[in-house]
């Protein structure tokens, strides 16, 4: 990419720079090294790596000013180069410059935009530097009122300096460890859009690291303080930014996203919330910040709000009677607020604190008599309550192993928190894209040796594109995946449903005979799926009735298979 370089700033990383250095120079793009004032030996060293390679230019700062003045003269001195874009990256060896490629492909991909680093921690990340991270994030993401900001504090990504020029000439920017974060923050208010790269970070068990942490604290505290205040001014233009109308969720042919293909939402707060908060503050501090959370996701997410609106609604139009208050903004803030709890509860459960989750069976003799037979089985569950607390199933009876089989495109990020938090997590679950025949034949297989496996019936995989059916639902008709029957008339074990409500301080959970095996004869196949799949329906409406908040799928549920809306039904 032509008009691209690199600017390196340093403060005395002598030992790192000249590695660093090597595995830059062979992109064959501009260097430019801003020495911020360091030692002699580390200026013996940078002089003589600047004669040692020709496309090296050395900028020297008279004293030491800080990481942001550095990184703020490598950008002015690029602008005056005449060079369009600046890669930043560390000198201290943490950034993996083989993935300077795909900040440049990302930067033609879209010129005006902010390549961002988004880091891949190995172990040699300190726990506290990795928890405390999450704080930043959350203040930047008020900040913004926004997620377009995934990582603030990454020090390797890629900048239009039209773009950053303007902005540091204009505004006076903080100069030590708290620049990173300001400066993103202050060029989405300037409406310059933003990219990330996933890229790997490791901290050197040698490295030298300036960060104080007294004052650099204070810095970025005062920071946060200075972007909240200015958050809040422009709150009205950024709001309006997110209410404006979007093309996000809209395929190429101009129709609204499948429903099945909606992702969960919810998992960007858990991992700051739940992974950070949870752990150093508590559970009943963490749980109180999901409430200006909710408040924040009714107010921008006008999809997830309207699709509550339309399930309340269908509820209170269905015959039978419905403890809810009139669909609107109170209704859509209590049921976003049951998803948060519940995202909040799994990783409470998955984190070592399953004991503070009380967990009551409403009737154990299903369980227990199959539990007795060492058989396996096929158990159908839903996106209702919290289907977590499945693990209760082999706290009950040692010999049952429960595994979860999700679909992997749903909720990638929100799993991986999971899994950092407990080790076994990747251990009980299994991830499909959709019920082909090597789904079906590891399933035998785990049914065949007496696993319990779970899954949702009223969620389509992936790449299950076409593979539903109708069924009446809350007064009207509703696309239900046809992959739990088919799959338990190849498996030929018993199958169960179970749901798992949130009641009151514990949760209630409801193991009931759904078959002892589903037959499917080829003759007239699709009117037997269609009668398992009113069943499902049926129990599943049964349970929302009981927990009218607790219903998780916030997307246009009544709409056909090509996400197209049914019209009247």
């Amino acid at each position: 990419m032509d008009g691209l370089c690199i600017v390196v700033p340093i403060y005395n990383h002598r030992d790192a720079i000249a590695g660093t250095l090597a595995k830059l120079v062979v992109h064959g793009l501009p260097i430019i090294v801003v020495d911020d004032g360091s030692d002699e030996p580390t200026q013996q060293t940078l002089a003589a790596l600047a004669a040692h390679y020709a496309g090296v230019t050395l900028l020297r700062l008279p004293v030491n000013s800080g990481k942001g003045a550095a990184v703020m003269a490598g950008f002015r001195a690029a602008r005056a180069r005449g060079y369009t874009h600046a890669i930043q990256i560390d000198a201290d060896g943490q950034h993996d410059a083989a993935d300077v490629p795909k900040f440049v492909e990302a930067a033609r991909a879209a010129p005006d935009a902010v390549i961002l680093g988004r880091p891949r921690f190995d172990d040699s990340v300190p726990k506290a530097r990795l928890y405390g991270r999450y704080l930043t994030h959350v203040w930047v993401w008020i900040e913004t009122l926004s997620f377009a900001i995934p990582d603030a504090m990454c020090g390797f990504r890629l900048y239009p300096l039209d773009a950053v020029c303007r902005l540091i000439d204009s505004v006076k920017l903080p100069t030590r460890m708290d620049f990173d974060s300001e400066i993103v923050v202050r060029l989405y208010w300037r409406g310059v859009a933003f990219r990330s790269i996933e890229t790997h970070v490791v901290y050197p068990a040698d490295g030298v690291s300036h960060f104080d942490m007294l004052r650099d604290n204070m810095r970025i505290s005062a920071s946060h303080t200075r972007l909240v205040a200015g958050m809040l001014v422009r709150a009205p233009l950024l709001l309006a930014r997110r209410f404006a109308p979007s093309r996000r969720g809209v395929a190429a042919g101009g129709r609204a996203q499948s429903w099945w293909r909606t992702p969960e939402r919810g998992s960007v707060v858990g991992m700051a919330l739940l992974a950070f908060s949870c752990r150093w503050f508590g559970t009943r501090f963490t749980s109180a910040w999901l409430y200006p959370i909710v408040g924040y996701f009714v107010l921008t997410d006008r999809a997830s709000r309207a699709a509550s609106h339309t399930y309340f609604t269908r509820l209170a139009h269905a015959s039978a009677p419905c403890a809810t208050s009139k669909p609107g903004w109170r209704t859509a803030y209590r049921h976003m607020h049951a998803f948060a709890q519940s995202c909040f509860d799994k990783f409470v459960a998955w984190s070592g604190r399953a004991d503070s989750l009380r967990v009551r069976f409403d009737d154990t003799s299903a369980f227990d008599a199959l539990a007795a037979t060492g058989r396996g089985a096929l158990v159908i569950g839903a996106h209702l309550g919290n289907l977590e607390m499945t693990r209760a199933l082999a706290l009950r009876d040692a010999r049952i192993k429960v595994t979860a089989v999700v679909y992997t495109e749903h909720a990638k990020r929100f799993n991986s928190v999971l899994s950092e938090a407990n080790e076994e997590f990747a251990n009980q679950l299994v991830q499909v894209t959709d019920f082909g025949p090597e789904t079906a034949m590891m399933m035998q297989a785990r049914v065949d040796a007496g696993e319990l496996l779970v899954i949702v019936g009223d969620r389509v995989p992936p790449h299950d594109a076409g593979r539903t059916v109708d069924a009446r639902f809350l007064g009207a008709n509703a696309s239900f995946a046809q992959g739990p029957y088919v799959l338990a008339h190849a498996l030929g074990c018993p199958v169960y449903l179970l749901f798992c409500l949130k009641e009151g301080s514990e949760y209630g959970l409801y193991f009931e005979p759904f078959a002892d095996r589903i037959e499917l004869p080829r003759r007239d196949r699709s009117s037997h799926v269609a009668a398992w799949a009113q069943r499902y329906a049926n129990r599943l409406e049964h349970y929302c009735r009981k927990a009218p908040y607790q219903w998780f799928n916030f997307f246009d549920f009544w709409a056909q298979s090509n996400g197209e809306p049914r019209g009247r039904t």
